[in-house]
């Protein structure tokens, strides 16, 4: 199989080539085959190869190949049942389907400002979000991102937008996993609130745990209920961006749900589909929807949005999680993930946290364990990490923003084994053990 220098736009010497996947594992043309630890990039939920969701693709492609999206077909049809049955909560009852989770980003954002507009209250246009934080590729997406490596080259181009601490109870300024830690951050977000004005803030986005920016930073228990509060105080919208966490990723449907709270907007995306098609979810409360409505704004589709193939492969997918009782086995395999990591490296002297929720979890690695000293910038250790775990057969995720590194995160499908969880901590163990000695 014939990998030109054309190909990704960047050439990169030494990717593999996978020349098919089944189960958990990714098997390229010599037979080799690569435990996804990962889930690609944290997609594939159900697992690799379902026969049921390619057959669903193919009848879908062959009866209703292209459907603008605002016209129902089968496959559409099944999803939002699904959806509306199995998924959603019920207080989000307006649905608009894009192509992607940047696409899903974008379109929360203009939701959420149209709605205040609609509301009479156009003033209300700023976007807050965190520092550590990660919502798509797009411009708009970068503009609310906390990533400063993504950036690179667009940055001067970009229209900042304000952003609030990330709560990070490693790192808390009052101290490592400080009581008090929850509350520090809400302080931030009312101080950040205050300067910018509340009659000027449309929404606040964030993800309820970080994703691959912070590698399943998980906040203390009392943020998300606070952050709740604050945005009903001042009539803000609170967007939940759960491309990443939503779908069972977290042992739950929507990893808002660990805390109880019932987010204005909640986008969604990876495992949707589980990776069989590319998707992305938006779905907002009926005062919003209404509003919109009422006064005639238009919200546009994006052409590929609402696929009918991938509608279908997603309803295919929603039904094999629920048959299945795949959150309830996110939930049991994250913390047989979480027990064999923290055997393995919970004493490490270079691994600072292991933390995350469900089938979402994330690693830390520190020059100094005491201090939480990173590795320089200069020694890759993240891109180190994950290629000494794909020498050794498994597949991780390299996390981070540039900034905050030294980090890997882990999102198998909710199918993983118990013994493959085993040869997915070993795994770590060595290669985390094989960057040290390289960089010291």
């Amino acid at each position: 199989m014939s990998t030109g220098v054309n190909w990704p736009f960047r050439s990169a010497p030494g990717s593999p080539v996978i020349e098919r996947a089944a189960g958990n594992y990714l098997i390229e043309p010599g037979g080799r085959q690569i435990l996804d630890a990962a889930g690609g990039a944290i997609v594939a939920n159900v697992g690799h190869g379902r026969e049921r969701v390619a057959r669903a693709i193919y009848e879908a492609s062959k009866d209703t190949t292209y459907v603008v999206p605002p016209w129902v077909t089968p496959g559409r049809a099944r999803m939002v049942e699904s959806l509306e049955r199995d998924w959603l909560p019920a207080h989000l009852s307006r649905i608009h389907v894009t192509s992607g989770g940047s696409e899903a980003v974008e379109s929360a954002l203009k939701l959420a400002v149209m709605y205040h507009a609609a509301s009479g209250r156009p003033e209300k246009h700023k976007i807050l979000s965190r520092t550590i934080s990660y919502h798509g590729t797009t411009i708009v997406a970068a503009t609310v991102s906390g990533h400063p490596a993504r950036k690179a080259g667009i940055a001067h181009a970009l229209h900042e937008n304000p952003k609030a601490q990330t709560p990070y109870p490693l790192r808390c300024p009052l101290g490592r996993h400080h009581p008090d830690a929850g509350q520090y951050y809400l302080d931030d977000l009312r101080a950040l609130i205050e300067a910018e004005g509340p009659e000027t803030i449309a929404a606040f986005i964030a993800e309820p745990v970080s994703g691959a920016s912070g590698c399943a930073i998980t906040p203390p228990d009392d943020y998300w209920p606070g952050v709740a509060r604050l945005c009903r105080e001042h009539d803000i919208l609170l967007i939940n961006d759960e491309v990443m966490t939503g779908f069972g990723r977290c042992g739950r449907p929507f990893g808002h749900q660990l805390w109880g709270i019932e987010p204005d907007i909640l986008i969604g995306g990876k495992g949707l589909a589980g990776g069989y098609a590319p998707l992305g979810l938006v779905a907002t409360s009926e005062a919003i929807g209404q509003a919109i409505e009422a006064a005639g704004y238009q919200v546009m589709f994006h052409t590929f949005g609402a696929h009918p193939a991938a509608c279908a492969a997603a309803a295919e997918v929603l039904d094999i999680m629920v048959e299945e009782d795949l959150i309830t086995a996110a939930e049991r395999q994250g913390e047989a993930l979480q027990s064999a990591l923290s055997e393995r490296l919970g004493q490490h002297p270079h691994v600072a946290e292991v933390r995350g929720a469900g089938l979402l979890r994330g690693i830390e690695v520190v020059a100094d364990r005491d201090t939480l000293e990173p590795f320089p910038l200069e020694a890759g250790v993240t891109n180190c990490i994950v290629q000494e775990a794909l020498d050794r057969d498994v597949f991780v995720y390299g996390g981070g923003t540039g900034e905050v590194r030294d980090m890997v995160l882990l999102g198998p499908a909710f199918t993983v084994s118990d013994g493959e969880i085993d040869q997915i901590a070993e795994a770590l163990e060595g290669a985390i053990d094989a960057t040290i000695a390289a960089v010291a």
